[in-house]
């Protein structure tokens, strides 16, 4: 078998070139190819028609089956043999491959080269955590809406496709496009953790792009262009890059502060603008920093010495202070992909308050998101309810710092259910405050849910005392009654949240952890069954922007109080305790208030392999690397005092008249002689201004030390005077300023009025044959099922459901599961509905709502019901052969055909396999074996016709080494007695066993039939008959007239619902 003209044309520019440009981006490659290049044109064209007649079946009539013809014209368009230049095999090694392939539902694929500014959101995590992140999708969303800017993305690699990528010498890419990460303009990082700035150094060595911006300066009479070799932008943004971004300056152009939503779409009009003109890299960095609002430009300020760290203006015409942007939430901008993978949060998130002003002095969050902004309840509902027909989605969220305090929570969520009470659908909520847990957010939680959600509650301290120190105004007698209320309406278990070593705290304190989950347990009792809790309890890091950020902590007390908790719970029943790593919290401290020479230390742990995953896989090599960084940069731990906490910001140093007072006394401010000088020196991040001012803080430490609480200003009258609220408008051609508290008054709460219909009933049953191709290969069976529900949802089908309270799950089935990487035009679908629909509207909703790369090529309605009223049989027990076509190679020619008619003579091929409890049980592999043959034209194969660049270039590699390739046709029956049908795997295992290690390898599998055999014939039940005659009489009646208490509602009953004991 010889290669196509056109791909030996390509291979001969690929050698040509190198391989560089993976497949004729380079110049002397499309010179090469120009002769082949019209025939391709013609090829694609001819592509493009029968995709037009593939849609015009499916917009057909389905009372009959699909013909050849249009099967064949659905199925022309191939898979390619490589995906980024690398085999498509190669792809198929890698955990969850359809992660990387930027083929999600929701995906916008805009034009690369159309755009004016190309950028791409580089989440420095794994997909699993990138694309379910709200503000990834959301800032994804808002850029593409842009006009003349594209917005791909890009997220951190697995080790296997690290390993895959050196391998073949392949940059880093993003997702949609596939292009390197090195040819966009600009690379946007969230900076969520402190810990995260290692996976973007390694994220940008990948892309083959310098890690520090001094490395990445141009000259200054040269105009940025990334298109004629410049280096794309490189900026961060997120909580972490807003509180302090000094630590990370030395590798990031610009930082973005705060919200993004006109933040970004703002830079990437000002980068469209620049590129026009045509300016320098440090010019368009000095444009950024002096025309929109927000961009903090690291190399334009500098450190000065003897000034703890802070940092001054180096640049004329920049600001003394950056200030943090702020923007109300839109949630209809937040309904964006639906993943083919499952990820950390794989639901629907709305959110509905951004901003927290409860005060919580520890908490970050709650001093850099003010004021608080509740977003309307009508805008709510209306955007849960398109994002759930959009999606397809069964569960959603409702996000916010502190969701309780969002007054409208119960109407919202009760509308919400109200609206889709068609579908089963679940809400889950972040954590809550215990002391708003009522019987109305209860009905929210169960109202109508296909599943209960967990309950989340953070008390964050053991004592009253401690709570009151840290401005968690949540007394004893709250807490139990939320934890009461829980346990009384069936909620058996809650998962609770608590710190030590917060500013003030005891032994006392640290012991009430123990002594207030016993006094739970012991209140929340019924019988011998008490109430299960879940405990994590962190350790305590002092964050900047917060009335805490002068503390030290002390690693050793962490230790110290650990081992007390150990020894507490050990005698505990029902209660489930997880304490996270004070290692873990000291670096998080020593680089979260860090000035500009932690870089040096972010940079050497890097260099000595320390990024994130490393803290899970192995916490204490990570520990011991990033102390060995620090001391190679010339630093010791004392810079933050986190390994023996020098300051107690309750005592003073040396003074022990003051020591270990817990906040009982006057504190530190006011002491006079005694008062502490570190609390007026300057901060790293004083430049940042996040509107909450630093004598505010300071205020505020104080009366934690006096132990007074301050109110939320948000639900009283009462102004704390933070610095945060700006009621006067903005000038014209000015940036917002950052407004005031925004909240709602709640709208009456509305009885849920539960299902609409009874999503249990079975009164259609539709088989449908399905192709799968392309990139859908790479979505597994359990994930492809996922994706089948939610097209079934963003049709709007009605499909049935079981009987489970908790966790209904929707009927549909395939006949047998299909490997990874497997083509085919022969899976059987069946889906059971509630309510019966013509056949051909339903192929044509479901196929509208597929992946372009799964096809429906016929439907058909089959029986639910036998005629002694049981139901029909499943396809699995219908099922009678399975029809393979495997695409296998082996070392030398003529092996693989001699291994087929090898395992056709043999009598049996024993082999052991493990059972799931680990014993040995042996089978014999040629018990299922019906045929095995190699196809003499591999070309007209249904393998060859799906996939013909995967056979050629199998064949010529195979032939290039002096072996072979050939396309094997293997059919096996299905027994029904515990022996499953040969799959792809046993049957090359079993052509090596019968040929004596033959050295055949599996490159690619096409399914091409599966045979479903008839129903079981029965009797029917007389009884059952007359009943349903009886009826169906009755319902006639009472359908007409009414009559009669057992008639109640019959005047509703739709025509074409089937009672249950119906006949097909």
């Amino acid at each position: 078998m010889r290669l196509s003209g056109a791909l030996a044309a390509r291979r001969a520019g690929e050698r040509a070139c190198g391989g560089r440009c993976a497949g004729g981006n380079d110049p002397r490659c499309r010179a090469r190819n120009a002769p082949q290049a019209a025939q391709t044109a013609q090829e694609s064209h001819g592509r493009r028609a029968s995709r037009h007649i593939a849609r015009r079946a499916l917009s057909s009539p389905v009372g009959g089956p699909s013909t050849e013809r249009e099967e064949e014209a659905l199925l022309r368009d191939s898979a390619a043999a490589e995906i980024y230049g690398i085999p498509r095999s190669e792809w198929l090694k890698l955990q969850a491959p359809a992660r990387y392939l930027g083929n999600e539902f929701g995906a916008m694929h805009k034009d690369f080269d159309a755009a004016e500014v190309r950028c791409s959101l580089t989440y420095p995590e794994v997909y699993e955590v990138g694309a379910s992140n709200l503000g990834h999708i959301l800032l994804y969303t808002l850029l593409n809406r842009t006009e003349g800017v594209m917005c791909d993305r890009s997220y951190y690699p697995g080790d296997d496709l690290r390993d895959l990528l050196a391998k073949y010498d392949k940059p880093l890419f993003a997702v949609e496009s596939r292009r390197p990460l090195s040819d966009f303009d600009v690379l946007g990082f969230s900076l969520s953790y402190e810990l995260g700035g290692t996976n973007i150094l390694e994220m940008l060595r990948q892309s083959n792009i310098p890690v520090s911006w001094e490395e990445r300066a141009e000259p200054d009479d040269e105009p940025w262009d990334v298109a004629a070799g410049s280096r794309p932008l490189i900026f961060a943004g997120g909580p972490t890059a807003t509180s302090n971004p000094e630590p990370f300056s030395d590798f990031l152009d610009f930082v973005a502060l705060g919200d993004g939503e006109e933040l970004l779409p703002e830079i990437a009009t000002c980068l469209k603008q620049c590129k026009r003109e045509r300016l320098s890299r440090s010019d368009t960095l000095l444009r950024l920093a002096t025309t929109v609002a927000g961009v903090y430009v690291p190399q334009f300020y500098q450190k000065m010495q003897g000034w703890g760290g802070a940092v001054f203006p180096a640049r004329e015409g920049v600001p003394a202070r950056v200030e943090r942007r702020v923007a109300d939430p839109d949630p209809t901008a937040q309904v964006g992909l639906v993943p083919f993978v499952s990820t950390v949060h794989d639901r629907l998130t709305i959110e509905i308050r951004r901003g927290c002003t409860r005060g919580c002095r520890f908490c970050q969050p709650g001093m850099l998101t003010r004021p608080a902004r509740d977003v309307e309840p009508s805008a709510v509902v209306d955007a849960v309810e398109e994002g759930m027909r959009k999606t397809g989605y069964n569960e959603f969220s409702l996000l916010s710092l502190s969701c309780s305090d969002y007054l409208s929570l119960p109407s919202v969520g009760l509308q919400i259910k109200n609206r889709l009470r068609d579908e089963p659908v679940s809400l889950s909520l972040p954590s809550q405050r215990v002391d708003a847990f009522d019987d109305n957010v209860a009905d929210v939680l169960t109202a109508g849910n296909a599943k209960r959600s967990g309950l989340t509650f953070a008390p964050e301290a053991g004592t009253q005392r401690l709570r009151n120190i840290v401005n968690k105004t949540l007394t004893n007698e709250e807490l139990l009654a939320g934890v009461k209320k829980a346990w009384d309406l069936g909620w058996f278990q809650v998962k609770l949240y608590f710190m030590i070593g917060l500013p003030g705290e005891t032994d006392e304190d640290v012991l009430g952890i123990p002594d207030t989950i016993a006094w739970l347990q012991r209140e929340c009792r019924r019988g011998s069954m008490h109430l299960a809790v879940n405990v994590t309890i962190s350790c305590f890091t002092p964050k900047p922007h917060t009335p805490f950020q002068w503390h030290s902590v002390s690693t050793s007390e962490f230790k110290r109080k650990q081992n007390l908790l150990r020894e507490a719970f050990k005698d505990f029943h029902q209660v489930k305790v997880n304490m996270t790593p004070p290692e873990i919290s000291a670096m998080e401290d020593f680089i979260g208030r860090g000035d500009r020479s932690i870089g040096k230390v972010i940079r050497r742990a890097w260099e000595k392999g320390a990024t994130n995953d490393a803290w899970w896989c192995n916490m204490d090599g990570a520990f011991q690397t990033w102390g060995e960084a620090i001391e190679e940069a010339g630093m010791d731990w004392k810079y933050r005092q986190v390994l023996d906490g020098e300051w107690d910001v309750m005592e003073k140093q040396g003074d022990e008249r003051y020591r270990k007072q817990g906040g009982g006394g006057k504190g530190r401010i006011d002491r006079g002689e005694l008062a502490d000088k570190r609390l007026d020196m300057p901060l790293p991040w004083d430049h940042i201004d996040t509107g909450v001012s630093k004598y505010w803080l300071k205020t505020e430490l104080q009366r934690a030390l006096e132990a007074v609480t301050t109110p939320d200003c948000s639900h009283s009258d009462v102004c704390t005077e933070c610095g945060v609220c700006e009621d006067d408008e903005p000038k014209e051609g000015e940036a917002r300023g950052r407004g005031s508290n925004i909240v709602f008054p709640s709208p009456p709460i509305p009885k849920y009025l539960g299902p609409k219909n009874d999503r249990t009933v079975r009164t259609q049953r539709l088989r449908f044959k399905v192709a799968k191709r392309g990139d859908m290969v790479f979505v597994g069976h359990l994930d492809l099922m996922s994706a089948i529900e939610r097209a079934c949802r963003r049709a709007a089908l009605p499909v049935s459901t079981d009987a489970s309270p908790y966790n209904a799950r929707p009927r549909i089935s395939v006949a047998l599961a299909l490997s990874l990487g497997a083509t085919t035009d022969a899976d059987w679908l069946e889906i059971v509905f509630y309510k019966r629909l013509p056949v051909a509207e339903i192929r044509r909703r479901l196929q509208e709502q597929f992946p372009k790369d799964l096809h429906l090529l016929s439907a058909e309605e089959v029986p639910i019901y036998r005629l002694d009223g049981g139901f029909t049989d499943k396809m699995s027990d219908l099922m009678r052969s399975v029809e393979y076509y495997l695409l296998v190679r082996a070392i030398a020619p003529g092996t693989i055909d001699k291994a087929a008619k090898a395992a056709v003579a043999a009598e049996a091929v024993p082999v052991k396999r493990k059972t799931k409890r680990g014993k040995k049980k042996k089978i014999d592999l040629r018990q299922t074996l019906m045929d095995i043959a190699v196809v003499d034209d591999a070309d007209n194969s249904p393998l060859g016709r799906h996939a013909p660049d995967i056979l050629r270039e199998a064949v010529d590699l195979a032939e290039s080494a002096g072996g072979e390739a050939k396309v094997v046709r293997v059919r096996s029956k299905v027994l029904h007695n515990g022996y499953a049908p040969l799959t792809p795997d046993s049957t090359v295992e079993m052509l090596n066993l019968v040929s004596e290690g033959a050295g055949v390898e599996l490159l690619h599998i096409h399914r091409s039939d599966i045979e479903l055999g008839e129903q079981k014939r029965v009797k029917p039940n007389q009884q059952r008959l007359a009943s349903i005659v009886r009826w169906e009489a009755f319902a006639a009646i009472g359908k007409a007239r009414g009559q009669g208490p057992w008639a109640k509602g019959m005047e509703n009953r739709p025509d074409d619902i089937d009672t249950r004991w119906k006949l097909a």
